[in-house]
């Protein structure tokens, strides 16, 4: 009988995963993008778009934020505005409140992504619904650079699942669907300041500051 190998451990797939993007690379120029990233540092990230679907819609913002240890180093942010190539509706207009004259002075879509993988550089992703953000901006990262954001995502929704769950009486841990994920409902729950919604700055900001509450609670449990 033939006995199936063990399975690799995590930390091994990701590496080969990071070795295959790094043999991907198309321009040798960010190949920072896998350097080691600095000790205890992050980006937060948000991006606002013209709708939710991530193979036709398009980015018009962009707000990152650096994190250095716990303090939120609101002096190095990115906020960027994106031309669409199409118009803007009027429906995503009274969400985000960017119009159709405000996003026209926009950046280009590619000078938009090397100006973000410039701030980025090899630190770790931290957002809420971050994979959607992810999704977006390597849409516009692959023609670019055959490969989408090389670096560890952290998504402040899954942290705050896993703080409320570990809290939990194991009776009714059974039940955790009832956990409340919305970003305002996780904000209120952790005494996060709250600044307005759907601006990508702002909503950067305020994941990071989930991201070091979260950190800060685990370390003290």
């Amino acid at each position: 009988m033939t006995v199936a190998p063990p399975p690799l451990p995590r930390r091994w797939l990701q590496a080969l995963q990071r070795q295959w993007q790094l043999r991907q690379l198309s321009d040798p120029n960010f190949a920072f993008l896998f350097n080691p990233p600095p000790p205890n540092e992050w980006v937060a990230l948000d991006c606002e778009t013209t709708g939710l679907n991530v193979r036709t819609d398009e980015i018009i913002s962009i707000g990152a934020v650096r994190i250095v240890g716990e303090r939120i180093l609101t002096s190095q942010r990115l906020e960027l505005l994106v031309r669409p190539d199409k118009g803007v509706s009027a429906e995503s207009v009274r969400i985000h409140r960017l119009r159709e004259q405000d996003v026209a002075q926009g950046l280009p879509v590619a000078e938009a992504m090397y100006q973000l993988l410039h701030f980025i550089g090899s630190r770790p992703l931290v957002g809420y619904y971050l994979e959607f953000d992810v999704a977006m901006l390597n849409r516009a990262i692959r023609p670019l650079l055959g490969i989408g954001l090389p670096q560890p995502k952290i998504e402040v929704s899954t942290l705050y699942y896993d703080h409320k769950f570990s809290r939990l009486p194991a009776y009714q841990q059974h039940d955790c669907a009832d956990i409340d994920l919305r970003f305002t409902t996780v904000l209120e729950d952790l005494n996060v300041p709250q600044r307005d919604a759907h601006d990508a700055l702002n909503d950067a900001i305020m994941a990071a500051l989930a991201f070091v509450k979260l950190r800060q609670l685990d370390r003290t449990d």
